[in-house]
């Protein structure tokens, strides 16, 4: 029997300090084959803190995480954070411009820059306007957004952990990006896994569903499914709120 791709168990992760209580436990999952999973939930259930520690950017108090049957416990970070690459929603430009932020996968993991891809990417992400030679630091939110993702893409990784990257954008990039996003996925046997508070999107671009609630990864189900037929009361009233939101709206408006 194959191994799955990626596999984790039983994560647990404490809230620091006198409380000292699970922000979740007992989270586990497996991806058998390349996916677009949305990782959904309200606020404060842990999703980006989960993104992070698959990355190994956090540690986890409980569980172990497995990439293509190797575990991260024994694995060599910088070698791990290139296969299994997180995307922040806040995106940290370097000092100097965006061909040197770009270049910088490059020199941290001595490889070669591959400039026809650059090439190819900037305009599926909508960046085909920019300078290459721009201070990254004066780009828009959604600018930087796109140049750090385009950054993670250089290095191929085996799993790309989205932190709601579309978030600072206006709806032709948000579309942009997800076209790019998918394509990659299709081309190149990438999974995404993408935290994103839209539910839209996750409709559109997944095809399963890995939701968080009352601390623990409460459904994992295909998009459908989860969104026609959640099992649990509280994805039923997650599923519902921005709906009631928008009706509330139109009575309060009319």
């Amino acid at each position: 029997m194959m191994k799955p791709m990626l596999e984790f168990r039983h994560l647990k992760k404490n809230i620091g300090g006198p409380a000292d209580r699970p922000l979740f436990e007992n989270v586990s999952a497996k991806v058998a084959e390349p996916a677009i999973i949305a990782l959904l939930g309200v606020s404060g259930q842990g999703k980006s803190t989960l993104l992070r520690i698959l990355a190994g950017l956090e540690a986890v108090d409980e569980g172990d995480i497995r990439l293509h049957d190797i575990s991260l416990r024994g694995s060599d970070p910088k070698e791990w954070r290139k296969k299994m690459c997180y995307v922040a929603q806040q995106a940290v430009m370097l000092p100097g411009s965006i061909e040197q932020n770009l270049r910088t996968v490059s020199m941290l993991h001595r490889s070669p820059y591959d400039e026809k891809l650059v090439r190819r990417l900037l305009p599926k992400l909508g960046l085909d306007h920019l300078e290459p030679g721009k201070n990254a630091q004066q780009l828009s939110g959604g600018e930087k957004q796109r140049v750090s993702l385009l950054r993670s893409l250089l290095l191929h990784p085996s799993v790309l952990l989205l932190d709601e990257v579309t978030a600072s954008l206006d709806r032709a990039s948000k579309e942009l990006v997800e076209q790019a996003l998918r394509e990659w996925h299709e081309q190149e046997g990438t999974t995404l896994i993408w935290v994103t508070h839209d539910l839209e999107q996750a409709r559109q671009m997944s095809g399963s569903v890995w939701f968080m609630g009352e601390g623990t990864l409460l459904e994992n189900s295909r998009t459908e499914r989860f969104f026609e037929r959640p099992e649990t009361a509280l994805a039923r009233e997650y599923i519902a709120a921005p709906l009631q939101k928008e009706q509330s709206h139109v009575h309060s408006s009319s």
